[in-house]
């Protein structure tokens, strides 16, 4: 395979980015993104970050998890607070119920028993999905693993059983968002 040298690196303003209005005015997917007691918030801010990447409807900030504004979240996050929508609600679990009540399928992404793994899960794309990420070492809770309809798992094939919460939301949005046919 030949060298891609004509592969010139575009510029920021070359790459036709929609204005931080019009992307708040745009339709989002029906997918909302929970953070449970997230300690970290250069991870707060990546959710962030990724969140306005993949057009996520909201994301519902829990526990401890801190919210914007904050200089370490701004970091990472680039703006992202700015354009897209959240919310602190302090219990997750009460958040798991009422979202299932109002119709959303519940996934929990954590390793447990009976877990689908990503490579092997599919979902109704008209259906409202939200989507629970927990706490950098003691993961989701077993109260909401207990509500979700589904418990999804990243397969991994390393000696290290875990991901980056961060990098964890990256890999499950992508998927999820890629079978919406976005782009």
């Amino acid at each position: 395979m030949l060298p891609q040298e004509n592969n010139r690196k575009l510029k920021l303003w070359e790459l036709n980015r929609v204005s931080e209005e019009d992307y708040v005015a745009q339709k989002k997917l029906p997918i909302v993104v929970v953070l449970d007691d997230i300690r970290s918030l250069n991870n707060i801010g990546s959710f962030f970050r990724t969140a306005d990447a993949f057009m996520v409807g909201k994301i519902y900030l829990c526990g401890i998890t801190a919210c914007p504004p904050h200089k370490d979240i701004h970091k990472t996050a680039l703006g992202a607070t700015e354009t897209v929508e959240w919310e602190y609600i302090e219990s997750v679990t009460l958040l798991a119920k009422q979202l299932k009540d109002n119709g959303f399928k519940i996934y929990s992404v954590e390793q447990a028993e009976n877990t689908i793994t990503l490579d092997r899960f599919s979902f109704n794309i008209d259906q409202e999905i939200a989507l629970f990420f927990g706490n950098e070492v003691n993961g989701v809770a077993q109260d909401v693993v207990n509500l979700s309809d589904v418990v999804l798992e990243i397969p991994q094939f390393g000696t290290k059983h875990s991901l980056n919460v961060s990098v964890c939301a990256g890999i499950i949005l992508w998927e999820f968002v890629k079978r919406f046919h976005i782009g």
